[in-house]
Order: C-alpha cells, then sequence, then structure tokens
C-alpha cells in the first residue's frame, strides 16, 4: 500500500495505518469463506468393516448461488441448479466420473455410479 504524506504531516501517516488494519481487518474476516459457487469437504469418514462394501460419508460446506444447492458433480461436491434436486433427476448433475455411468436408484433416494469393469458406488 502506497501512502502518500502530504502536507498535513503526522495526521496522514496515522491515516495510512489506520487503512493498512482495516484492510488486514478484512482479510481475515474473508479467510474460510468460499468463493461464490463453489464447495469445500469438510470432513470424510471411511467405514471397511463389511466385506467388499465401503461405507463413507462426507460433509461438505458450499457457497451456492441464488438459484443453485449443494450437490455432487464428477464425484466431487458442488454447487447444482436447485431444480434438480427437487425433481430428484440426481444424473441431470453429473455425479458420476466421466468413464461412469449414471443410474437412479428405484425410489430416486439416490443414484449408482458404475465402472466399466461392473464396480457400482451407491450414492443416497
Amino acid at each position: 500500500m502506497l501512502c502518500v504524506r502530504p502536507l498535513w504531516g503526522l495526521a496522514a501517516s496515522g491515516v495510512c495505518v489506520l487503512l493498512l488494519l482495516l484492510l488486514l481487518h478484512g482479510d481475515l474476516l474473508r479467510e474460510g469463506q468460499l468463493s461464490a459457487g463453489s464447495c469445500e469437504v469438510v470432513t470424510l469418514d471411511r467405514d471397511s468393516s463389511q466385506p467388499r462394501t465401503t461405507i463413507a460419508r462426507q460433509t461438505a460446506r458450499c457457497a451456492c448461488r441464488r438459484g443453485q444447492i449443494a450437490g455432487t458433480t464428477r464425484a466431487q461436491p458442488a454447487c447444482v441448479d436447485v431444480r434438480i434436486v427437487r425433481a430428484r433427476q440426481w444424473c441431470d448433475m453429473s455425479p458420476c466420473l466421466d468413464h461412469e455411468g449414471c443410474g437412479l436408484l428405484i425410489n430416486n433416494s439416490g443414484w449408482t455410479c458404475t465402472r466399466p469393469g461392473g464396480r457400482v458406488k451407491t450414492t443416497t
């Protein structure tokens, strides 16, 4: 930050220090905030105690824009169109990786991502 010292001397340096403190305070307030339309994973727990099954629970924090809600895109938390969630058309948010096929569960409570080798990942 550049402070120009006008003719009135010491008062100006006090203003420069005050402006610097306000800028630093603003940066501290913004630290930890997400940019609009983005998400981050807060917690991720995996349970592999059942044979051939891994249960993963994930908590994400999102800062979605108007008309969006937290969802999943390409196996990552993302902001998606709220109409997709209301209609429970989960595959419309592209929740699976590019090489996986998406399918809705029978009761529309979630989706499955099927890999070419036949491995299935179910999300509810």
